[in-house]
C-alpha cells in the first residue's frame, strides 16, 4: 500500500464557466480539495461537489484563496492580517456549514494559489492562516507544501492546537528550494509522462528533481494533483494505479 495519498482540487466550476472533470475524477482520489467560492466555486457548484465526495467516501477538504474570482485566485492581494484572517475563516466556515447540512465533515484545509505559495514564503501570511484555522469550526489539519524547511514550520506551532501534513505536487516543477516553478515559465507544469516519472521518483526515494536537474528531498504525505490541469483525468487515473500497486 501506497504511503501517499492522493488530492485533487475541484469543485472550480462558477456560474457559466464549467472547469474539470469532477464526477470521473472524485472516485480516483482520497481526498477532494473544495473550493470555497473566493477564486471559483458558486454556492450550487460547492453544494454538488460535497455531495460527489460524500458518495464517493473521498475526505472533504476546504480550499481557501484570496478574494479573486477575476485571476482565478493566483494573483497575490494586499490584505491586512485582519482581513486574511476574517476571509480565510468566512470560507472555511462556510464550506463547513455546508457540509454538515449533509452530513459530511471538513477533514482538513488546503488553501490555493497565491494564497498558498505567499504563506509558504511569508510567515506572518501563514501564522495568520493558522490562526484562521485553528478557530475555524472545522478545527482541522492545514496542509503545506513539503519543503526543506518543513520540520521548522513543524516546531514552530508545536504548541498551537492544529496538526499540520506535507504536500508534493504530481504536475508542476520544482525549484531547488522546494518552491514551484511560476507557471509563466515553459516547463512549469509538466507533462503526462513527466508527472508519472516524478510520482514514480517520490515514491521509490521520497525526491523530485528540480528545474537544474538536481534531487531534492520530500517528506510527503500526499500527493496533489490539480484539476484544472487538461490531462487532469488521464493523469489521476494513471497515478491511481501507480498508487495502488505500489507496496
Amino acid at each position: 500500500m501506497s504511503t501517499l495519498t492522493l488530492n485533487c482540487d475541484l469543485g472550480e466550476s462558477y456560474g457559466a464557466w464549467n472547469l474539470g472533470h469532477d464526477a470521473e475524477i472524485m472516485p480516483l482520489i482520497d481526498e477532494a480539495n473544495i473550493a470555497c467560492g473566493f477564486h471559483a466555486g458558486d454556492p450550487a457548484t460547492i453544494l454538488k461537489t460535497l455531495r460527489l465526495a460524500i458518495q464517493n467516501r473521498v475526505a472533504i477538504g476546504a480550499h481557501p484563496s484570496y478574494p479573486d474570482l477575476v485571476g482565478f485566485g493566483r494573483r497575490s492581494v494586499n490584505m491586512s492580517e485582519a482581513d486574511l484572517y476574517a476571509a480565510v475563516l468566512y470560507q472555511i466556515s462556510a464550506l463547513v456549514g455546508m457540509a454538515t447540512s449533509l452530513s459530511g465533515k471538513v477533514a482538513f484545509v488546503k488553501p490555493h494559489g497565491a494564497l498558498y505559495n505567499d504563506m509558504m514564503k511569508n510567515i506572518t501570511l501563514l501564522d495568520t492562516v493558522v490562526e484562521a484555522v485553528i478557530d475555524s469550526p472545522s478545527k482541522s489539519i492545514l496542509v503545506l507544501q513539503a519543503t526543506a524547511q518543513s520540520q521548522e514550520l513543524l516546531e514552530r506551532y508545536r504548541t498551537r492546537p492544529i496538526e499540520m501534513r506535507f504536500e508534493a505536487f504530481a504536475d508542476r516543477r520544482y525549484c531547488t528550494d522546494g518552491s514551484l516553478q511560476n507557471r509563466s515559465i515553459s516547463g512549469a507544469v509538466l507533462s503526462h509522462d513527466e508527472a508519472l516519472a516524478q510520482v514514480e521518483q517520490l515514491l521509490h526515494h521520497k525526491t523530485v528533481i528540480c528545474n537544474d536537474g538536481t534531487p531534492l528531498s520530500l517528506q510527503a504525505t500526499t500527493l496533489c494533483v490539480h484539476g484544472d490541469t487538461p490531462s487532469a483525468l488521464e493523469l489521476a487515473r494513471a497515478i491511481r494505479e501507480k498508487l495502488n500497486a505500489y507496496t
